[in-house]
């Protein structure tokens, strides 16, 4: 999977590629992450990427050019490796929610350029014409987009093969089957007072995921009962999962 990244900050990203899953996935070549800094495709002396808004208001806004001769030089980096260009993000306050199923879909597409916003506002004629798909983290703001693109590129990396010890543990992931992850428990086996429950000692192994799968679903249908409706739309849940839901 590779990550070409438009930043006015790359170093932030060495959170990404020296540290834990990701970084392994990095240094084995899973991840191909590439930084572009606008600044370096400036041509006036002060390397200026933004200007203040036409009508007023406050804060600055990124300007078109210094962010459109980035991307010509990933484009041109692309056809120099023979790879094929991927969809241009931005990341933006009024993108798509991210979700488990957007990070499937853009491992899907084996490339993907991020663009990262900073100050007020990225100038609209670049999205016109560059951007195919803006994604958020929720309605919140944030002072740029590179934490937004890290924790988006943690979770693509994650479903990467190979980019995680144990295959399953992505398989078995909150969302990934449309609900939370059930509980876990390790050592010590009674720990102030609290014990872990019978069922994950006795090695029954059809007990136990009848077990998790009940677990999951309680637990969804108390914290995020949106994503019980979701899974019963999309068909994710069997006769058994709903004679077990009107129990609760």
């Amino acid at each position: 999977m590779r990550f070409d990244v438009v930043t006015l900050f790359p170093e932030m990203f060495s959170a990404l590629t020296q540290w834990g899953i990701t970084g392994r996935a990095y240094e084995q070549g899973l991840a191909n992450i590439n930084l572009w800094n606008p600044r370096d495709y400036c041509s006036d002396p002060r390397k200026t990427v933004d200007d203040r808004a036409y009508g007023g208001g406050p804060g600055m806004v990124m300007m078109a050019k210094p962010l459109e001769d980035t991307l010509f030089a990933i484009k041109a980096a692309h056809q120099s490796q023979n790879v094929a260009s991927g969809p241009i993000c931005l990341l933006a306050p009024q993108g798509e929610i991210f979700s488990q199923k957007i990070a499937k879909d853009i491992l899907n597409y084996g490339n993907l350029t991020f663009i990262c916003g900073r100050y007020e506002a990225v100038d609209q004629r670049f999205i016109d014409r560059n951007v195919d798909l803006q994604l958020s983290m929720g309605d919140f703001v944030v002072s740029g987009g590179e934490l937004p693109a890290m924790t988006m590129m943690d979770a693509v990396i994650r479903l990467i093969p190979g980019a995680l010890g144990d295959g399953d543990s992505a398989i078995q992931d909150s969302f990934m089957n449309g609900l939370l992850d059930y509980p876990h428990y390790t050592r010590p086996e009674i720990y102030e007072n609290l014990s872990v429950p019978d069922v994950l000692l006795g090695g029954h192994h059809a007990k136990i995921a009848d077990w998790r799968r009940q677990k999951s679903l309680e637990l969804t249908l108390r914290l995020r009962p949106d994503l019980i409706k979701s899974a019963r739309a999309n068909g994710l849940l069997s006769k058994e999962d709903e004679q077990f839901l009107r129990t609760l």
